[in-house]
């Protein structure tokens, strides 16, 4: 199923979504802060994202800066997003406008290279769990082919309980363990919320990790940390309690 070695899965997890613009960025970089906090060597990995602006001759992505901010180790860009594509719009439709193809091969070699360079990796998704990548693969296979623990952010909206649980199947079914699963608040005008929060943690059998409540704009930073003091990431599969606790931790 997985070409990953599971020695070098111990620390690292899979962020997949129940959509796009559903808060993933925001909670693989509370991930990235929480283990940045207790002194673990971690990194950020976005494989593709869709939409890019030119910076003083460099291209960006908002949400791969994010993480290469909330990470403690500095790494080539060409690793830790592969596929950085220019137009936001769906990646493979990005990728043929650029005249590129999106290879899960080459993403596994950086990830690979990656888990070399750092203790902990937070690996994110594209948009929803089923996003093509290729004419051919999804994000779906990627994930599959990383098998890494999975952790669903969930956009709390009206619709969500169905995105939600359609979402765990489709994780279940490519043979992958939902390790948790966050609640983010998208729209702050939805109806009880709360018990859709309820009806959720009785049907998903992965642990809650937390509720992400709407909060006022902040510099990505203060928002990242803002959302980090929501969560606990502590039953999360290979979760370090501290950095002497990673094997091969650098001193």
């Amino acid at each position: 199923m997985t070409d990953a070695n599971p020695d070098q899965q111990k620390a690292a997890w899979f962020i997949a979504g129940t959509d796009t613009e559903i808060g993933k960025t925001l909670i693989a970089g509370a991930m990235l802060h929480a283990l940045t906090e207790i002194g673990v060597r971690s990194v950020g990995m976005k494989p593709v994202a869709a939409g890019a602006e030119l910076r003083d001759g460099v291209w960006h992505n908002d949400d791969a800066d994010i993480l290469a901010a909330e990470g403690s180790v500095a790494l080539p860009q060409e690793l830790t997003t592969p596929y950085l594509l220019r137009q936001p719009t769906a990646p493979h439709i990005a990728a043929v406008q650029e005249d590129r193809t999106i290879e899960i091969a080459h993403i596994l070699s950086c990830y690979h290279q990656l888990t070399g360079l750092a203790d902990a990796l937070v690996v994110e998704g594209v948009g929803g769990f089923r996003v093509p990548l290729n004419d051919h693969q999804d994000t779906a296979d990627l994930a599959q082919q990383l098998g890494l623990p999975v952790v669903l952010v969930v956009g709390l909206r009206l619709g969500c309980i169905n995105h939600a649980l359609l979402t765990a199947e489709a994780i279940a079914a490519r043979g992958l363990q939902l390790a948790g699963w966050i609640a983010n608040t998208v729209d702050v005008h939805m109806l009880n919320g709360d018990a859709n929060i309820a009806a959720l943690s009785s049907r998903i059998a992965a642990p809650f990790l937390g509720h992400v409540p709407r909060m006022d704009p902040l510099p990505a930073k203060a928002l990242v940390k803002a959302a980090a003091g929501h969560l606990n990431f502590s039953c999360l599969p290979g979760w370090p309690e501290s950095r002497s606790q990673l094997r091969g931790s650098h001193s």
